[in-house]
């Protein structure tokens, strides 16, 4: 934990568990593509960062709508804006140093959203590369799931493809139509290369934005699977999709060679 006083020190140290990784674990991380990090959240931020995160999306969405889009349904933007212990997660919690070991000493988040299967949702989300829908270079930007909720094969649990990382990027770009039908991509992974990543409620699943991966539909009569989804990157990433701008977010370790992401978001 970055050297914080008083009362930030104490809240934050109530909600959130922090640690660097192991040479073990970088090593994992480098030949799996994947890492499931336990407990970093306490049994109190996993609580706390639910009720808020509740209080944002029922507002926003209300019931779950079974003739809604996907986007209707699952997924939900911003969402640091509107809960204050994301925001401590997001910009100064465990994951933050966790990052910087993976990407290098100069890093920005780039989405926060919450991504929810709620109970009665049965669509399946195909096989899929996070840099596929965001094409961020350079490619070492990195996908964080933490669990709000307990999750297996019931009720839409992520599957993953370990390795599948060291192919790199496959396909560059969806058009809007094959977005919103959640199209499969090309030379997608066998499923027999498939392994299910049950998660407990303050686990975090973190893995490589080349790392393949999908999730069943949600099919507990009584139990939902609500994630929060945060995407770290390069302070320096731009958006190979977008004329390589630069990605905007907030730099959290380092620098950026670019003024406006280094001007953004700074009063928040």
């Amino acid at each position: 934990m970055r050297n914080l006083k008083g009362p930030v020190r104490e809240r934050r140290a109530a909600h959130f568990n922090y640690r660097r990784l192991t040479s073990g674990e970088l090593e994992a991380y480098a030949d799996q593509g994947f890492l499931l990090l336990d407990n970093v959240l306490t049994e109190r931020g996993v609580a706390e960062m639910l009720g808020q995160c509740m209080a944002f999306w029922s507002a926003e969405k209300g019931e779950y709508d079974p003739k809604g889009t996907w986007l209707r349904n699952m997924l939900l933007d911003n969402v640091h804006h509107h809960s204050s212990v994301v925001r401590d997660y997001y910009f100064e919690g465990p994951l933050v140093d966790i990052i910087e070991q993976l990407i290098g000493p100069n890093v920005k988040g780039v989405t926060a959203q919450l991504t929810f299967k709620m109970r009665g949702n049965t669509k399946s989300v195909y096989w899929h590369q996070d840099n596929v829908y965001g094409e961020l270079a350079p490619y070492n930007s990195v996908t964080c799931l933490t669990a709000l909720d307990d999750s297996d094969e019931t009720n839409g649990c992520l599957w993953i493809a370990p390795g599948s990382h060291k192919d790199g990027q496959r396909r560059a770009g969806f058009t809007e139509e094959e977005r919103d039908a959640l199209i499969e991509i090309e030379l997608k992974p066998d499923d027999s290369m498939a392994v299910p990543m049950p998660l407990k409620a303050g686990q975090c699943l973190v893995f490589s934005c080349w790392t393949y991966h999908r999730s069943d539909g949600n099919h507990s009569p009584n139990r939902d699977r609500r994630i929060l989804f945060l995407r770290y990157a390069d302070a320096d990433a731009v958006e190979v999709y977008n004329n390589s701008r630069p990605r905007l977010g907030r730099v959290l370790r380092g620098t950026s060679r670019f003024s406006e992401v280094m001007e953004f978001e700074a009063e928040l």
